[in-house]
């Protein structure tokens, strides 16, 4: 009997794409990928230049192997410059003066 993990794959893009599964020991980010189906869900998603992966907020390669409980997130590409976007606490203290 072959030892198996436990994992998940989130995916946000206006509802939420989760999937629990039971994979066997050793297998990686993309296997989880692969068997969760998000990328025939989304077929936009372009791990090669534009979506990164991750487990638990940690960037990861889809080569990683899977550890029992982890998290696969695919995270959207970001499509403000933080540089250039006033911080919303800034905007808040601001409002907050003004009463």
């Amino acid at each position: 009997m072959s030892e198996s993990i436990h994992v998940s794959v989130v995916y946000i893009e206006g509802e939420p794409f989760l999937r629990h599964l039971q994979l066997p020991a050793g297998s990686t980010v993309q296997d989880a990928l692969d068997h969760a189906g998000v990328l025939k869900r989304f077929p936009h998603i372009d791990l090669d230049a534009v979506h990164k992966i991750g487990i638990y907020g940690k960037p990861v390669k889809a080569d990683t192997a899977l550890e029992d409980g982890d998290r696969v997130e695919l995270y959207r590409p970001i499509t403000a410059d933080p540089e250039t976007v006033p911080r919303r606490d800034q905007e808040d203290e601001g409002s907050a003066e003004e009463d």
